[in-house]
């Protein structure tokens, strides 16, 4: 039996138009979208862009097409015969939640908004940046941000890959970060355009938030584990996510060692639901020997069906 992790990207992966096909052609994602406003769905399928990069509506919009496209693949194979767990990286991790089991696709969007406008809310409270820093060593960039600290918060926030990991906090500190980076021999270091410091423990307003809004919710027992990002760990227990999810706020991403996890339980096909390819990218960082494709048109959905099936 085929072991496969359902991967599921996060905010930045959305793009104007981002499945209209799966909406066009399978009912059961016609379905999913038909459960957002007018004004969202209107949004990610005929833009403007701006609008889409605006958290507030890219966060909703990336969680719905993902399970949109996951209903379309439960259309065109029997997941049934493949041991499945799921991965999603930051918002992602919604779309993995929902698409387990853990709750509903209505609840589900709603945590994404809250979550959203959270996030939004401690960013403008706590305004800072994110770098993404490439060919560095883990010890090489924590011993940087350490350094570059001095000019306020600085952490190693997205473990990606070997040689890919994301930096966030304040801008100083992390243009600081940056610099020192190219000193201590970085292929590349890049301020990344984004509206706050994700991940970082600037957003422990956003996660205490997040954690009064989760007890709203009831969870439930779920059809298959999920990876989760705080701890890189499988888990079923439905009474865990929630604090796994208020910890993932201001906690870092360790999606390399999530995935270093999976292939190390002998799962060998990974599959990227959603718009973009970014984990299909960073998983042939992680793996090339593992079979890694993505999962964003209706093209791609029947070369992994016959992937699945051969």
């Amino acid at each position: 039996m085929k072991k496969v992790i359902l991967m599921f990207p996060g905010q930045g992966s959305q793009t104007v138009g981002m499945g209209k096909e799966f909406y066009d052609k399978f009912p059961a994602s016609k379905n999913i979208m038909d459960k957002l406003d007018d004004e969202l769905k209107n949004i990610i399928f005929n833009g403007p862009e701006e609008s889409l990069k605006d958290t507030k509506y890219a966060q909703p919009a990336i969680f719905a097409v993902s399970v949109a496209i996951f209903e379309a693949l439960k259309n065109s194979i029997d997941l049934s015969k493949f041991e499945i767990a799921t991965a999603g990286h930051s918002l992602g991790e919604y779309s993995a939640l929902a698409v387990s089991g853990f709750f509903n696709f209505e609840d589900g969007l709603k945590m994404v908004k809250a979550r959203g406008q959270f996030i939004g809310e401690a960013s403008a409270e706590n305004p800072g940046s994110m770098a993404a820093l490439i060919g560095m060593k883990k010890e090489t960039v924590i011993d940087v941000c350490k350094q570059a600290s001095e000019l306020g918060v600085c952490e190693p926030v997205n473990f990606n890959s070997p040689v890919q990991i994301v930096i966030s906090g304040t801008k100083a500190a992390v243009e600081k970060a940056v610099e020192l980076a190219k000193a201590n021999g970085a292929l590349k270091a890049v301020m990344l355009n984004v509206s706050g410091p994700f991940h970082s423990s600037l957003m422990k307003s956003a996660s205490e938030k997040m954690k009064v809004e989760l007890e709203k919710y009831n969870l439930v027992e779920p059809k298959y584990p999920i990876i989760t990002n705080c701890d890189a760990q499988f888990t079923k227990d439905s009474s865990l996510i929630k604090e796994k999810s208020v910890k993932q706020i201001c906690n870092p991403v360790l999606w390399d060692t999530s995935m270093s996890n999976a292939i190390a339980d002998g799962f060998d096909t990974f599959i990227e639901i959603g718009p973009g390819r970014v984990l299909t990218g960073l998983m042939k960082k992680i793996d090339r020997t593992k079979k890694a494709m993505n999962i964003e048109t209706v093209a791609d959905l029947e070369k992994a069906v016959e992937e699945l099936n051969s």
